[in-house]
């Protein structure tokens, strides 16, 4: 179970390039190689991704305009936690900023949130339609990030417009934006945010390798996820050593640490120092998955047309 964060991507990603050659110059034509070639490639998938993707604008727009239900219970949650602690400040968060924290895991959640791509890895495994890859010269995990960029592009794109008019019905909780620095610091969170996403999730799909059945696996790892990355509270509610603990592991970067940055409750060298740590922990998952696959790859075997 992946907490639903957005639309859930389609189980079966869009169609791959045709391995079938019809012009008879590119038969002979040796295939193209390099950086260069690899970049078109991966931009082509990409943008083919992506017009698959917007034939799915509706899902979207409705599927973000019925996630903000249970928004309103939560702020209704918070109001009764702090009128029944008779306090204004809790771990130091106000209503409003706690409020605001809320709103802004949504935005980092929809960055980091990989809806169906472990399952669908485990899936492509145990069915054996992984063999496409081996096949044909491309690289699934390539081919599965250029299909994720595409999927959040159409998924930011639809939920611009009512994301952008729920925080101005709750501007209010916010003390406008933040300088320029912060908000460029917050944006480079929200992408290494989806990095680390993307490989922490399809790492945890490679363990399709090794199990025939991983739904289990996959339901407590993302459940513990939606929970220790900080989107239904914020650490800073938790006691110590548990605080500490759950800050110093990877998974805050997918939803506490962006908003957080957003807030200002983050700034200077700790920032900075931060961000590293985010950029280390999303190359730390990629070589991981990296890993994993070629681990994997020596055990798979598939048989058939």
């Amino acid at each position: 179970m992946t907490p639903p964060d957005a639309p859930a991507a389609t189980a079966d990603p869009a169609p791959m390039p045709d391995a079938t050659v019809t012009d008879p110059d590119a038969v002979s034509a040796p295939p193209r190689r390099g950086p260069a070639a690899a970049v078109r490639k991966y931009a082509r998938i990409l943008r083919v991704s992506l017009v698959e993707r917007m034939t799915y604008r509706a899902d979207f727009l409705i599927g973000t305009v019925l996630r903000f239900l249970p928004l309103i219970t939560t702020i209704l949650l918070w109001r009764a936690i702090y009128e029944g602690a008779g306090r204004d400040n809790l771990a130091g968060y106000k209503y409003r900023e706690m409020i605001a924290y809320l709103l802004l895991t949504n935005i980092s959640r929809m960055f980091s949130s990989m809806p169906g791509l472990a399952a669908g890895i485990a899936r492509e495994v145990r069915e054996g339609t992984l063999k496409r890859y081996l096949i044909q010269p491309v690289d699934m995990i390539g081919y599965l990030l250029s299909y994720r960029v595409a999927h959040k592009l159409a998924y930011i794109t639809m939920s611009f417009l009512p994301y952008g008019l729920l925080f101005y019905i709750c501007r209010g909780y916010f003390d406008g934006f933040p300088g320029p620095a912060t908000m460029l610091a917050y944006l480079a969170s929200l992408v290494l945010a989806f990095l680390v996403g993307f490989y922490f999730e399809a790492a945890v799909g490679m363990v399709g390798f090794w199990f025939l059945e991983v739904t289990s696996l996959l339901y407590i790892v993302m459940t513990l996820n939606f929970f220790i990355s900080g989107h239904m509270l914020p650490l800073d509610l938790l006691p110590q050593p548990w605080a500490g603990i759950l800050k110093a592991l990877p998974f805050q970067y997918m939803a506490y640490f962006p908003a957080v940055v957003f807030l200002r409750k983050v700034t200077g060298w700790e920032l900075a120092s931060h961000l590293l740590l985010e950029l280390a922990w999303a190359v730390g998952f990629m070589l991981l998955c990296r890993a994993l696959y070629r681990m994997g790859l020596r055990r798979y075997s598939a048989y058939g047309g």
